[in-house]
């Protein structure tokens, strides 16, 4: 018996990094998780983890900025298993430049996936929390339910280069702390992990490389010069940037029953350093 065995969890941007890890974490303590990914390779690979391990899970694969998103995420967790009971927020990448060569493109695709797109998926799941939560006065057996939202330092703050990254994740928190007091009569528990440096390959380019990743045609370059990486890890009090998994484990904090009295908190995952 896992903590949260019963449970069914949706984890966007789950096929690679963090998401990944989260989704992997949920599964392994129990949860039915719902994959996402931009693309159907590595969302099936998580799948496919998760069910090597001994879990159960299935891919939604789409972009999370898509209109109809948000109805064919929640859809996929009530038809696969039945209803929804933890919700992870995490997609996203950046796009950065300083705010005078900064476009409206850069600025609304972030916005889009770091802030629109969270908004659309618990908007979606409003009715299917909200039904579960009456089915549940009505006969027994109330469940806590849990939102995490995932931020950053950039979104506390702030971060030269990052004027739409740090604003989208600047408004995560607003809406973390207003939906902890809208769903609080559904006990719901809604809070934000603020990540800091973490090891992925948005962080991680190859050495001598120009690496870039597509995100709906668009190159986008990802990586942060081996130097500097080096000189940020110094300002960590714990001397090293975190591990996806690490990350993971921050985020499994809030979905665990011993969180079921904490809501509407951020909580800075960053090894000690604070913005």
């Amino acid at each position: 018996m896992g903590p949260l065995d019963g449970k069914v969890a949706v984890v966007s941007g789950s096929g690679r990094g963090i998401g990944r890890e989260i989704a992997l974490k949920l599964a392994a303590q129990g949860a039915r998780v719902v994959v996402n990914d931009l693309d159907a390779v590595p969302a099936t690979e998580t799948v496919s983890a998760i069910e090597t391990a001994g879990g159960t899970a299935v891919a939604c694969v789409g972009s999370v900025t898509d209109a109809d998103f948000g109805e064919r995420f929640v859809q996929t967790a009530v038809d696969s298993f039945g209803g929804l009971d933890i919700i992870v927020n995490n997609a996203g990448y950046t796009w950065d430049s300083v705010i005078q060569k900064m476009t409206d493109d850069q600025w609304d695709a972030i916005l889009d996936v770091h802030l629109k797109a969270p908004f659309r998926i618990l908007r979606a799941a409003q009715p299917v929390i909200s039904a579960q939560a009456k089915r549940e006065a009505t006969h027994g057996g109330a469940s806590c339910r849990k939102v995490v939202n995932i931020s950053s330092l950039a979104g506390l703050g702030g971060n030269a280069g990052q004027a739409n990254y740090a604003a989208a994740k600047a408004g995560v928190t607003g809406l973390t702390r207003t939906l902890a007091k809208e769903w609080g009569r559904y006990n719901v528990t809604v809070n934000t992990v603020a990540f800091g440096l973490i090891r992925t390959r948005l962080t991680e380019a190859p050495a001598g490389a120009d690496a870039s990743i597509d995100i709906q045609g668009n190159r986008i370059k990802v990586g942060v010069n081996a130097d500097l990486l080096s000189a940020m890890e110094r300002m960590i009090p714990l001397g090293r940037a975190g591990t996806p998994a690490e990350a993971a484990g921050a985020v499994y904090l809030f979905c665990a029953p011993e969180s079921d009295y904490v809501s509407g908190q951020t909580l800075v995952c960053g090894g000690g350093f604070i913005m």
